[in-house]
């Protein structure tokens, strides 16, 4: 008897569920990436990393299902992966059209930039999770854009504060043949001038990458890099290698027994694998499970940016667009991040505030900012560009 009525209090529950679960508002939000021209490892031990940003975004749509079953909402993600080739701007219309007011883009600066233009007219806002351009929080910030990848002043700026903990006050320097390692190593020197660093010595890499995988390739990188590496005594060797061409050449055969760091050796990043602190363990577990590799910087971006979306959409109950985006803008909103402090976004270029890790190939090592680096809003902003420097005009 008391199976049967446990029986009909079980089907009477389901009965009275079902129209609040006909009622859950749906939320859609789109990923946005782009195919990448393959590259040569320098390692047999190298991930292959697929679907990198697409796969951070499902795991961020994942969690905030968890928490709409109890409040009535529902999120569907919806992806779309560019070729090399196919214009940006074609697709971000067709998700307009679709009636999409929220993409994640985890896409390059020059795609986001197209696509940020089409945002504007079609009341869209973009969370940038692939771009660390300066100019796109500066001067060609958008309004209809947020930044949860952390910008490259931010990661110069992370960096900088551990070599002053470390009073390594004096770089040398190397900077890779692409667009984006210039921009980065400006960075370095920005963040050099501003925490009271010196850069005695800079040179530019120059050999052809992936050598060091042939059969004598250890051999003449044993002799080059002492001979390109000569030059004023430093404190540590400072690497401009985004693409990662030559930055892990370096470490073990430098002219003098210094540290390597930024891109390689001693990394600042927005993200790590081996980041297990304030709870990461358990992101990185379950992101693992999801896509069978590791969480990459740009997964971290773009599973934040699907997060904060959530976040909005519980904290104001509601799944409109515009809404959200105005608690994600506002003092209210923070997100936690798993990286020991609540991330929100800067009114002025839209960067979420967050801490920098400092990390090798095995351990966290540090992360700043660092104590003692103060400031008169968050010590978080003490990281990238002030509101006093910014040359974001929204």
């Amino acid at each position: 008897m008391r199976t049967l009525l446990r029986l009909i209090g079980l089907v009477t529950g389901l009965i009275l569920a079902m129209p609040a679960l006909a009622q859950d508002k749906v939320l859609s939000v789109a990923v946005v990436t782009r195919a990448k021209p393959p590259s040569q490892p320098v390692s047999r031990l190298d991930d292959v990393v697929t679907e990198e940003g697409a796969a951070g975004a499902r795991l961020g749509i994942a969690d905030n299902q968890t928490t709409g079953r109890f409040t009535g909402q529902r999120f569907v993600l919806v992806e779309k992966r560019l070729d090399r080739d196919e214009d940006p701007v074609l697709a971000i219309r067709a998700l307009a059209d679709d009636g999409i007011g929220l993409v994640i883009a985890a896409t390059d600066g020059a795609t986001l930039g197209a696509l940020a233009r089409v945002a504007a007219t079609r009341n869209i806002l973009l969370l940038n999770a692939g771009a660390p351009d300066d100019s796109l929080r500066n001067e060609a910030c958008s309004r209809d854009t947020l930044h949860t990848l952390p910008s490259r002043a931010m990661i110069a700026d992370g960096l900088a504060q551990y070599f002053a903990f470390k009073r390594w006050k004096r770089w040398f320097l190397v900077t890779g043949r692409q667009p984006g390692d210039r921009e980065l190593a400006e960075a370095y020197r920005l963040a050099a001038r501003k925490f009271g660093m010196e850069i005695v010595a800079e040179k530019d890499w120059t050999f052809q990458p992936g050598n060091g995988r042939t059969d004598t390739g250890h051999v003449q990188l044993q002799t080059e890099i002492p001979t390109f590496t000569q030059g004023p005594d430093y404190d540590v060797l400072v690497v401009a290698d985004e693409a990662g061409e030559f930055g892990d050449y370096l470490e073990g055969r430098t002219a003098r027994p210094r540290p390597v760091a930024g891109t390689h050796g001693l990394v600042a990043t927005g993200w790590s694998p081996v980041t297990e602190q304030w709870g990461a363990t358990q992101l990185q577990n379950r992101f693992e499970k999801q896509a069978n590799r590791r969480m990459t910087s740009i997964d971290y971006a773009a599973w934040a940016a699907a997060r904060a979306i959530g976040e909005a959409a519980f904290r104001t109950k509601s799944t409109d667009p515009g809404t959200i985006e105005a608690y994600m803008r506002s003092q209210d909103f923070l997100l936690s991040g798993f990286k020991g402090q609540g991330q929100g976004f800067r009114e002025w270029d839209g960067q979420m505030r967050q801490p920098i890790l400092i990390v090798n190939q095995r351990l966290l090592v540090s992360a700043s900012p660092q104590a003692g680096f103060l400031h008169r809003g968050s010590e978080l902003d003490s990281l990238g560009t002030d509101k006093d420097e910014s040359r974001c005009k929204f």
